[in-house]
């Protein structure tokens, strides 16, 4: 089953990053954020990846590239212009890079991915900035027992803020959980049918906005209940949280060897 990743968002809130990069390169453990998703789906076997492009979309094409290179012992034969190498990253991933624009909205981009995704049938599809834990197989299995175009995962996301339980004016409780009293949001990490792509108008479509509601009124969309870890990057303190995880050891992600 193919991967839809889209990676051309500005990433305005991480601006002090993103002003050289993209959003989805902004690391974690020495690695791209899009890395460690790339790799969680890489543990359930799906490998087969196709990445929409557009702010600074060629910073994206340039790690890939390198990647394999970088992450190799090598031997370079000036006299022959030939570069051998030894060993290395042991990814078994096939990446089509597409670009989608600079000013592309969410559903456009899904919509221009259409002839590298929807040609092969079902297909899983998440944004570049968030990870999570959830049990990929059971997703798609979910999705097919259902028959229905589109299924989104729900999830709790934990608090922005500290959550306060007073009695008159002292702090009897102060926690860090998640929102379960607000209720289940969309998570990304979606698994979609090719109609799904009859759904979207053209380049200015938010997926979030008409797709997804035309989707829910005409009974297409399925919610997963993912009550494990997920989070998204999109702030410096989201970034931090991420990198404290991974420096802990204790990254619920982290699945792979």
């Amino acid at each position: 089953m193919k991967v839809g990743i889209l990676a051309g968002g500005l990433g305005s809130r991480l601006a002090e990053e993103t002003v050289i990069k993209p959003k989805p390169m902004i690391e974690i453990g020495n690695r791209p954020i899009i890395w460690h998703i790339m790799k969680y789906y890489a543990h359930f076997q799906f490998t087969d990846f196709t990445i929409a492009l557009g702010y600074k979309g060629e910073y994206i094409k340039r790690w890939l590239v390198d990647y394999a290179a970088l992450t190799s012992d090598l031997t370079v034969s000036l006299r022959q212009s030939a570069v051998e190498r030894h060993g290395g990253t042991s990814e078994d991933w096939r990446v089509n890079l597409v670009d989608t624009g600079q000013n592309t909205a969410t559903g456009g981009r899904i919509r221009r991915l259409a002839p590298w995704l929807g040609d092969a049938g079902t297909f899983m599809l998440t944004w570049g900035d968030g990870v999570a834990d959830i049990d990929l197989n059971a997703l798609r299995d979910f999705h097919r027992s259902h028959g229905r175009i589109a299924t989104l995962t729900a999830v709790r996301p934990p608090a922005r803020f500290g959550h306060l339980e007073l009695a008159g004016d002292q702090i009897v409780e102060f926690s860090e959980k998640p929102q379960a009293g607000e209720g289940w949001i969309n998570g990304a990490f979606f698994v979609l049918e090719p109609q799904v792509f009859d759904y979207i108008a053209g380049d200015d479509t938010q997926f979030e906005k008409e797709p997804l509601e035309r989707l829910a009124k005409d009974g297409q969309l399925m919610a997963y209940r993912h009550g494990g870890f997920w989070q998204c990057m999109d702030t410096v303190r989201d970034r931090k949280l991420l990198q404290s995880l991974w420096d802990g050891g204790c990254a619920p992600w982290k699945v792979w060897d």
